[in-house]
């Protein structure tokens, strides 16, 4: 090394001072998104303190920095998962199919406000939210109609779900009974993040508490009765969508995870029994290596809390395994088709980092619900990528760059100081009550856009690069604003035909059970399965739990 270092001076005194006089770097300071500097040049002085074994070892094995799996991608691709949903039942089914005839390995339903908040589509406060931004779900004959002719053995689901997870959930076991298919053979995801929502997406109900008792009661049941399933997806895509950086988001991320795992063990379950089937949801943005960086940084970091902070002996339950979705955020309405650029860079990010399931975000997406054309080219792009570019055809390839390494050990060592920040406040709960991580997140969307404004910071086509655009005329997705009155009418057919005694019974018999202290989720199966909807359970936990009210953070 100190020969290394002698050759690297006299580089910098005969080669790069002569260059620098003739001609000056761009900036003074480069540094990425999450203000780490960026070095001019990395060499093997930058990555000396790195053990082989102990940082990165092999994929597979703890602590997975270079892959959870050991083949990676030459044994299997990725689940390509395009979110969708909007509208009606029907229509989101209908799209469904349409992916699945193009080559997507998974469904992510999106559902509409009112469904995530807790109200039915006839409820006052459902008024012009009703199919906007996702499906409708009211009642399980909306369920039932969503996977109309899918198989549900077949598939994988993933379901964008928080404050009603407990309610969709059920849904999504009934109609798989209906089907006659084993709920133990079931594969998929529920989010089923509540602490996010109080810091970055605001789709809550109740308190912390109880909400937090609403998650780990998914996470039992499903340890339980659903073997295959994700009973929780942590999030930090939300996180860095509503200004994070990569450091903050993977921090934030797994302070929130710590949290959950602790609320398990309280409850009484052995780790061991629930952390195999945790995964993470992650956002990928613009800056390539930082992004790749902070994805094996996560595992490497999963895996040491997991085993030495909660002394976990099952080597699945120190896997991080993780969706991606790529940036809605860094999307621009202006000059549209460069987000088709955007996406690729980010999506071909997420997969050097070594993904699981990957959702590609379609380029109109600033403008409106994406059309099919657009998300049919988001979909080819991770299809090029998976057999066109070269990059599956080994594990792991960035691995051993100076740069990658030495950036990995950084966002690790950063993420790590937040953590123990916030278990000096109490954990992630205390830390949200408090305002600190949405301050911090506040913070830091302040400063990018202000970036933005001084033109710190390009964003190609919006302070740079800029055109006068005409008027194209784009096949945008609009959502029929009739599709409230047609699913209002059915949510009455629902309460017409259904058995309201029955109905009643199960509504009391859960608030009973909201009061005391047993497992929800099969009480609520119960009333699912009686057609009660999903404002009528959710009116029943707010009256029990109350509603949450945000504090106002200056």
């Amino acid at each position: 090394m100190s020969e290394l270092e002698a050759l690297q001076r006299e580089w910098e005194e005969k080669i790069l001072k002569p260059t620098l006089a003739k001609a000056p770097e761009r900036k003074k300071r480069f540094e990425t998104h999450s203000g780490i500097e960026v070095k001019r040049l990395y060499t093997p002085l930058d990555t000396q303190e790195m053990d082989y074994a102990r940082d990165l070892g092999f994929p597979g094995s703890y602590p997975f920095t270079r892959g959870v799996y050991p083949t990676m991608y030459r044994g299997r691709l990725w689940t390509m998962r395009q979110y969708a949903g909007y509208a009606t039942a029907e229509e989101t089914n209908a799209r469904f199919k349409y992916l699945l005839e193009q080559g997507q390995t998974g469904l992510s339903v999106a559902f509409d406000l009112p469904t995530q908040t807790g109200y039915d589509a006839d409820h006052p406060m459902a008024l012009g939210e009703v199919g906007r931004v996702g499906v409708s779900i009211s009642s399980l004959e909306d369920m039932e109609r969503l996977f109309d002719g899918i198989p549900l053995d077949k598939v994988s689901t993933s379901m964008t779900i928080n404050a009603t997870a407990p309610v969709i959930l059920a849904m999504y076991i009934a109609v798989a009974k209906k089907q006659g298919v084993d709920p133990k053979l079931l594969d998929g995801t529920v989010q089923n993040d509540i602490l996010k929502e109080y810091v970055a997406r605001g789709t809550y109900i109740f308190p912390p508490d109880p909400s937090m008792r609403l998650t780990v009661d998914i996470m039992e049941y499903c340890s339980r009765e659903l073997p295959r399933w994700n009973s929780i997806s942590i999030s930090g895509y939300h996180i860095r969508e509503a200004g994070a950086t990569a450091v903050q988001e993977l921090a934030f991320t797994l302070a929130n995870g710590i949290a959950y795992v602790e609320a398990a063990i309280k409850r009484g379950l052995d780790v061991d029994s629930f952390a195999p089937r945790i995964s993470f949801f992650f956002g990928a943005h613009n800056n390539l290596f930082e992004e790749v960086a902070k994805f094996r940084a996560a595992r490497r970091l999963w895996a040491r809390i997991m085993r030495e902070r909660f002394g976990a002996k099952n080597p699945a339950s120190w896997m991080l395994r993780f969706h991606t979705q790529t940036a809605g955020c860094t999307l621009t309405a202006q000059q549209p088709l460069n987000n088709i650029i955007r996406v690729t860079i980010q999506a071909l990010a997420a997969v050097l980092g070594g993904t699981q399931s990957l959702h590609t975000n379609s380029y109109d997406e600033a403008l409106a619900l994406p059309s099919e054309e657009a998300v049919r080219i988001a979909l080819r792009t991770q299809q090029i990528i998976a057999h066109e570019s070269g990059v599956t055809d080994t594990v792991d390839p960035l691995a051993g760059s100076y740069y990658v390494e030495s950036l990995t050990r950084e966002i690790e060592e950063k993420a790590e100081d937040y953590i123990k920040r916030i278990d000096a406040m109490g954990g992630a709960i205390r830390a949200i009550e408090s305002g600190y991580i949405q301050r911090e997140i506040m913070e830091s969307a302040y400063r990018y856009q202000k970036e933005i404004e001084a033109r710190e910071r390009i964003v190609v086509g919006v302070n740079e690069y800029v055109i006068e655009e005409e008027k194209r005329a784009l096949k945008l997705l609009k959502v029929d604003p009739a599709v409230r009155d047609r699913q209002i009418a059915r949510l009455q057919e629902v309460r017409r035909r259904r058995d309201n005694v029955k109905v009643g019974e199960l509504l009391a018999k859960l608030e009973e059970a909201a009061r005391g202290s047993d497992n929800l989720m099969p009480v609520i199966l119960e009333c699912v399965e009686a057609y009660a909807t999903l404002g009528e359970i959710c009116d029943v936990l707010r009256k029990v739990f109350g509603e949450y009210r945000a504090p106002v953070l200056l």
